[in-house]
């Protein structure tokens, strides 16, 4: 992909050296000593919130009991047990907000138990052994086809290899991994750990990626259900939201997905544009993302601009704070209302109407302000894009895949999950579980 930025954008050009620091590991692999001392602060609770707060049902309390006495194999595997991408989880799920609030530790002292970082030193650990966790059933001679090589659709896949059948992952990008490899910020995952994770999984057998195939272009859907016996659409949110405002697309308005898949991709990052000032529209984890990310660039200053207040925005606490320690200004109650051009109609400022909630809705007061841009980064949601699915007999609620408890479509024969579905939230290990509870379900049907 091409980014559309100015022709002179940037901010001068930092050393190898500062790219190296500023994109290196957010939270460095624990040592062995460090694993073993923040184990033996878990209380190893009956009760375990912290394990009733993970989507995907992890024995929270036991895998850091096999931390604790030096088992970090057996650790992994209970990891795995429920989350196959366990590795991945471990480094961009918001543990702040799931299985560390509710930990006693927390509550108690304000200090949870480092679940997330243990998780990872167990994993971690495990993957560098070349071992996999599982062993594959005998063949069923069942096929089925995997519409998606994100989380949803790679979890999926991978429990039904287990299962013994045989699976085909169709991906449209030229890498497997969805959000894990395009959509986060580099510095959450490092040393191309999310194509690692896609080759851990398939050590199960049984599993095969074909790159470079879409629904709607190379694939249709009745096509697959003639082929396969079973179908899992795992297509994610493809579509960006637009601000709908003139000049939209002029040199320097940019989705901010589209930078960061293209900063994840760069094998040089000082050839990566980058503004000296730079506005970012959003409130979520995208919006969070690109802002650290510019500013590790090098960009001079770096704004998010959000239309209601701290408590709303979509990225957690944690997040804000981070953004914040990198020097991004975070303002709220201010929606866009004006994009400002130059004479060469490239973007040079964005003019922000400030907002107020009346009787519960959010209203404009009428006063502006303008802020000088040579980059406005649009990260207000993504929503979802395909091929007409209605006319496949395909129900949809809220513009996304209506699905029933497991994962089920209204259309025989077909399951869909993660980001796409109806109702859930778009969090990886969600979609992992969506994965995870799709394929149990698919596996049932087949053998019955």
């Amino acid at each position: 992909m091409t980014i559309n930025a100015k022709s002179e954008t940037g901010s001068g050009r930092l050393s190898t050296d500062q790219y190296e620091n500023n994109f290196s590991d957010l939270h460095p692999l624990l040592s062995r000593h460090e694993a073993l001392v923040e184990a033996d602060r878990c209380y190893f609770c009956y009760d375990a919130p912290c394990m009733n707060a993970c989507p995907t049902s992890i024995d929270i309390p036991l895998f850091i009991r096999q931390i604790s006495t030096n088992n970090p194999t057996g650790s992994a595997k209970t990891i795995f047990a429920e989350n196959i991408l366990g590795g991945m989880c471990a480094r961009v799920c918001p543990t702040e907000t799931l299985c560390e609030e509710v930990c006693v530790r927390e509550e108690a002292e304000g200090k949870p138990v480092k679940i997330g970082q243990l998780q990872r030193y167990a994993t971690d650990n495990y993957m560098q052994s070349d071992n996999h966790p599982f062993s594959r059933a005998t063949s069923t001679g069942k096929k089925i086809a995997v519409v998606g090589a994100g989380p949803a659709g790679l979890s999926c896949a991978h429990r039904l290899a287990v299962h013994g059948h045989d699976v085909s992952v169709f991906d449209n990008r030229e890498k497997a991994g969805g959000l894990n490899e395009y959509g986060i910020a580099s510095y959450k995952s490092v040393e191309n750990f999310a194509q690692n994770e896609v080759q851990f999984i398939q050590q199960i057998g049984g599993i095969v990626i074909e790159n470079g195939k879409s629904l709607g272009k190379e694939l249709t859907l009745d096509g697959l259900r003639q082929e396969f016996d079973a179908v899992f659409l795992s297509i994610g949110l493809s579509a960006v939201n637009s601000l709908g405002l003139d000049g939209e697309n002029a040199p320097g308005c940019i989705d901010a997905v589209d930078y960061i898949a293209e900063l994840r991709q760069a094998d040089d990052l000082s050839k990566l544009p980058v503004g000296k000032n730079i506005v970012v529209i959003g409130g979520g984890m995208t919006a969070i993302d690109v802002a650290v990310q510019t500013k590790l660039l090098g960009a001079q200053d770096v704004t998010i601009a959000y239309r209601r207040g701290a408590e709303n925005m979509g990225a957690s606490q944690f997040e804000q704070d981070q953004a914040q320690t990198h020097g991004v200004a975070i303002r709220h109650w201010l929606q866009p209302n004006k994009l400002l051009l130059d004479d060469a109609g490239e973007i040079a400022g964005i003019e922000l109407e400030y907002t107020k909630l009346t009787d519960g809705g959010l209203t404009g007061t009428g006063e502006m302000v303008s802020l000088e841009a040579d980059m406005v980064f649009k990260a207000i949601g993504q929503k979802f894009s395909a091929p007409s699915l209605s006319d496949n007999g395909i129900d949809t609620q809220s513009g996304r895949i209506k699905v029933n408890d497991e994962r089920q479509t209204s259309l025989a024969g077909v399951w869909a999950g993660g980001d796409c579905v109806a109702g859930g939230e778009d969090l990886t290990v969600v979609a992992v579980e969506d994965g995870k509870i799709a394929a149990e379900n698919i596996h049932k049907i087949l053998s019955a």
